[in-house]
């Protein structure tokens, strides 16, 4: 386990503020206070802590399954349905979406391997992650993946009311492994897969999924 780069900074400088805090309350009250001083240093220690596992970055092996779609992100399955991507496939589509909370591993992964076709950054609105409009309204980027097959794979990171950060580390041209790490969404989020209507549907609403473990639907290979 190891701390992702995105949040390196942040806890730095956090570790700085809160022990600055600490010792300028030990200073300033001193004696006499030690219940007030006890709760301020639980307090600081707990918030450190939400932040530290926040951006914690698991090592996982990276999958190599040429017909198997992957998730992108851990999290919880929040929708599965029949939508038209009218962005860049321009064609009905199998929409998958995981919902991202703060407490989830926010790294994002590639689902296959291919070669990065499209990419967009789109600047928007901050809506839950969950409403049905933050796929085409909120702050988000477009990834579309061509698998050496030919069959394109469409991925939408979407930022939510909190996280308001989107990271990316891909451009159009790039070759990307799946299980790869291309991206990072700060403090809750959303992705969206856009899968082929012949694809199978290896999750149902409500699942638990892992980025770069879980499988979510196996293409159909020419």
């Amino acid at each position: 386990m190891t701390i992702h780069k995105e949040g390196r900074t942040l806890l730095f400088w956090l570790l700085i503020i809160f022990a600055a805090i600490n010792f300028g309350l030990h200073q300033v009250f001193g004696e006499g206070n030690e219940t007030m001083l006890n709760v301020v240093l639980l307090v600081t220690i707990v918030f450190y802590l939400l932040v530290l596992q926040f951006f914690r970055n698991p090592a996982i092996p990276l999958p190599n399954d040429p017909d198997l779609v992957y998730a992108p992100a851990d999290g919880k399955v929040v929708v599965i349905e029949q939508t038209e991507e009218s962005e860049y496939l321009k064609e009905q589509r199998i929409q998958v979406s995981i919902f991202m909370s703060p407490i989830n591993v926010h790294v994002n992964r590639s689902p296959i391997t291919g070669l990065v076709k499209f990419f967009k950054y789109h600047p928007g609105k901050y809506l839950v992650a969950w409403h049905p409009k933050s796929s085409t309204e909120n702050e988000r980027t477009s990834l579309v993946i061509e698998h050496p097959s030919g069959i394109q794979l469409m991925v939408r990171q979407i930022a939510g009311a909190v996280a308001r950060r989107i990271k990316w580390y891909i451009k159009e041209g790039d070759p990307v492994a799946q299980g790869y790490e291309f991206g990072f969404i700060k403090f809750g989020s959303r992705v969206d897969v856009f899968l082929p209507l012949d694809a199978e549907v290896l999750v149902a609403v409500d699942d638990v999924t892992k980025g770069g473990v879980t499988a979510i639907g196996r293409l159909k290979l020419p």
